[in-house]
């Protein structure tokens, strides 16, 4: 499983998340920050240091919230 950014980071992007990640797989893109979904450890680091609640578990999604998943998977899908 893996951590998923969910739509409050776009207009906030603060950036928290990057800075406690043991894994550096948390990258800054053109609208949100992203976490890859292949590296994360799921140690919920980035969760607990995120002011917006913009992350979440990716079994916990709901159905609308699925697109964060597919957005961050097309992001990192050519790394």
């Amino acid at each position: 499983m893996a951590f998923v950014i969910l739509d409050p980071c776009g207009p906030e992007k603060a950036a928290e998340c990057v800075t406690v990640c043991p894994v550096d797989c948390i990258e800054e893109g053109p609208d949100q920050f992203y976490i890859d979904p292949d590296v994360c450890i799921d140690c919920g680091a980035c969760k607990a240091a995120c002011p917006v609640s913009a992350i979440e578990e990716e079994y916990d999604l709901t159905p609308d919230q699925e697109v964060f998943l597919e957005k961050a998977e097309a992001f990192f899908a050519n790394r």
